[in-house]
């Protein structure tokens, strides 16, 4: 279990420098980095379920610690993906505006002496490069706000293990039953389910935004 944490955790150093060099390269080789990152962070997120498979067979006072590296090795690769989701939407629009102002500039014009009517076809895309400019707004104000709201969430998970952990050994000390140690600890599972499903929501409203802004 241990030389596969190292293994993963080399892999996390190496997506942090290879994200770090996208924009760098063109043409072919950035097509290569690109598939060699997202080759690395599935392969990171396999050896995180493989972790959480060898975690149960370690001795018990070896336990919470390889769980701390897990979380930790969990945590980066989430927030390397969504860095990387979000280069690759950024590109798209930007690929997509550079598209509509070639067709702008390639667009043809009539004149009067030819048609008989000015003929100018370009409300189109001026229509289409304005809603991608505030398609490209509307999401980089989302991911800061999500940005926001996991480090909020994150701060808020880390407080409430704390107090969880303090509420134990009040407890302990107090000496209260078994039966009151297992509701305070269904209450902090409800707590948790109450969280992802508020992360669900929020990802949810945030697609449809976009999905409307498009």
């Amino acid at each position: 279990m241990e030389l596969l944490t190292q293994q993963t955790n080399k892999l996390v150093i190496q997506v942090q420098a290879q994200l770090n060099q996208l924009g760098k390269d063109t043409g072919q080789s950035q097509l290569e980095l690109e598939q060699q990152i997202e080759s690395n962070i599935l392969e990171i997120f396999s050896n995180s379920e493989k972790l959480d498979a060898k975690l149960m067979k370690e001795p018990s006072h070896k336990r919470q610690s390889a769980k701390l590296k897990i979380d930790q090795i969990k945590y980066d690769v989430r927030h390397l993906d969504t860095a990387f989701k979000t280069y690759l939407r950024k590109r798209k629009l930007k690929e997509e505006q550079e598209r509509a102002r070639e067709e702008l500039l390639s667009t043809s014009f009539t004149t009067n002496a030819q048609s008989g009517e000015t003929s100018i076809m370009i409300d189109h895309s001026l229509q289409h490069h304005t809603r991608l400019n505030r398609a490209n707004k509307g999401m980089d104000e989302m991911l800061d706000s999500g940005s926001n709201v996991l480090a909020s969430l994150k701060d808020q998970r880390m407080s409430l293990k704390g107090v969880q952990k303090r509420l134990y050994d009040i407890a302990s000390n107090l000496g209260l039953s078994n039966t009151v140690l297992r509701l305070i600890e269904k209450r902090g599972t409800q707590d948790k389910w109450i969280l992802y499903g508020g992360m669900i929501v929020t990802c949810i409203i945030m697609y449809l935004v976009v999905s409307y802004l498009r």
